[in-house]
């Protein structure tokens, strides 16, 4: 595995939706990967803070701006630490 396949299935990690053998792929290179490992970490501690969170929560203004800023925004980058 790459980080651009942790990238791509970080989220299916999160919502344990992976199967064991992708799992223990992912999960073997995050511990590899220091760039990967501070994705996860940093996911996590986001969904942590903001987890909670309804869409109606969330004033318009900032949710288009949060829409605006992460548009185009490559998950790859994540990874290596430019976001």
């Amino acid at each position: 595995m790459d980080c651009g396949q942790v990238a791509e299935l970080v989220t299916d990690y999160l919502e344990d939706a992976l199967k064991a053998e992708e799992r223990d792929w992912f999960d073997g290179h995050v511990n590899a990967c220091a760039g990967c490992g501070r994705l996860l970490d940093r996911l996590r501690a986001m969904i942590g803070l903001l987890g909670h969170l309804r869409a109606a929560d969330i004033p318009a203004d900032v949710m288009s701006a949060l829409c605006q800023a992460f548009a185009g925004v490559d998950p790859r980058d994540w990874s290596k630490g430019l976001i």
